[in-house]
């Protein structure tokens, strides 16, 4: 199913984002006027917000939902429906069916982003979340792994140890929520220059997005996103790549790759995915 300018949003986050739990250096931003689930919460209408949170990527499902309930609760939204898939038969369950109809946002967590596409992916369940997010204003997010899993290229997986060499990288397909995007997260963190660069040599066309942890984007319109949150955001665009040999190598070999276009954003800042267009705040503004 083609997606047009959709009326939703989308809300893909590099993992380990602002809880509003404990004490972690990276969290510079004040969690509840600024911390990303607040603009999540926001953009899916306030507090009174009815939020689905899906842990099926999650190996431990009890955990995830806990911690998203309470960090929710510290924003004043109580309002959040587990939805714990574990069998693709259950992307169809009825009950499950009629409470996406009637959410307002629903959230996948961390994990394997294969688990998600296996379970969800084609199913009356991935219609609804198409058709909701094409038609009306609502709001799609995922950290890590949901985040991953929301481009039609995705990435499965890949080894970070044999960075820019083909084969690092394993793609699949997403939940397609986002055509002209290829997702990675814990990008800084864990490394993962090398596989998103690969990514982008298979997929010129497509803009690579590493999202660094408690980072993520506000995509509306699948024109436009903004960034949010306390970390960076790299974009490689390999539209004007002059020399690219991923096609003619062998796995193993090191690859070359010039005029791969690179950007730094960090909160606040925009970029318009059509026009490649960046507008950033001035040195010297506040965040937003």
């Amino acid at each position: 199913m083609k997606i047009h300018e959709p009326k939703g949003i989308l809300i893909p986050i590099g993992g380990n984002e602002d809880k509003g739990i404990g004490d972690n250096e990276m969290h510079t931003l004040e969690f509840i006027d600024e911390g990303i689930l607040s603009h999540l919460v926001r953009s899916a209408g306030g507090i009174d917000a009815e939020i689905v949170v899906i842990p099926t990527a999650s190996s431990i499902p009890d955990q995830v939902i806990a911690s998203y309930t309470k960090a929710f609760s510290l924003l004043g939204c109580y309002n959040i429906f587990p939805m714990d898939i574990r069998e693709r038969s259950q992307s169809y369950d009825p009950l499950f069916l009629e409470r996406m109809q009637s959410a307002n946002a629903v959230l996948f967590s961390g994990g394997n982003q294969s688990e998600i596409t296996a379970k969800i992916s084609g199913t009356r369940l991935h219609e609804i979340m198409i058709d909701r997010y094409q038609q009306e204003s609502f709001v799609i997010a995922g950290t890590s792994a949901g985040a991953m899993c929301m481009s039609t290229q995705m990435i499965t997986g890949g080894n970070t140890t044999e960075a820019f060499r083909k084969g690092v990288v394993g793609i699949g397909s997403g939940l397609g929520f986002t055509p002209n995007l290829i997702i990675d997260s814990h990008f800084i963190q864990r490394g993962r220059f090398g596989r998103l660069t690969e990514a982008v040599a298979k997929f010129p066309d497509l803009i690579g997005i590493g999202l660094a942890e408690d980072t993520g984007l506000i995509i509306r319109n699948n024109d436009e996103f903004q960034v949010i949150g306390s970390g960076m955001v790299i974009i490689f665009d390999g539209r004007k790549l002059e020399h690219n040999n991923e096609a003619i190598l062998k796995e193993g070999c090191a690859m070359t790759l010039t005029n791969m276009v690179t950007h730094v954003l960090s909160n606040g800042d925009r970029f318009e995915i059509n026009t490649r267009k960046i507008k950033v705040l001035p040195i010297g503004s506040p965040f937003i």
